[in-house]
């Protein structure tokens, strides 16, 4: 059973940098994809962006390209998302997900319990 735990939400001003951390275990298939998704206040879930595990190719939505990066570590079974350039409707629920491949629209096996991010302008 695939596991996520995120870890690194918290409160940050608008312009400012955070990091977001998950770390996975029990991940059995050599196809693998380790994704985010947030979830605004009253708003629907989106997709942030995603990673093959086995490459490092990423996919990231629009509204964060050029903002925010996704990497893996495969020693240490972790993937950051490094969120830079904060703007207040970045604030969400960040879920960190995973399936054995990336499908749009995005639907998950596996979710991580989510963190808070919080962006004060």
């Amino acid at each position: 059973q695939v596991q996520l735990v995120e870890s690194g939400g918290g409160l940050v001003q608008a312009g400012n940098s955070l990091k977001l951390a998950c770390a996975v275990s029990g991940r059995t298939s050599s196809r693998f994809v380790v994704g985010w998704m947030r979830q605004p206040p009253g708003k629907e879930r989106e997709l942030v962006g995603a990673i093959e595990w086995s490459d490092g190719t990423t996919y990231y939505a629009d509204a964060v390209k050029g903002r925010f990066t996704i990497s893996r570590d495969n020693a240490k079974n972790t993937v950051d998302l490094q969120m830079n350039s904060l703007k207040s409707e970045d604030t969400a629920v960040y879920y960190c997900v995973a399936d054995r491949k990336l499908v749009l629209p995005p639907k998950f096996t596996f979710w991580g319990q989510g963190t808070q991010v919080t962006v004060s302008s």
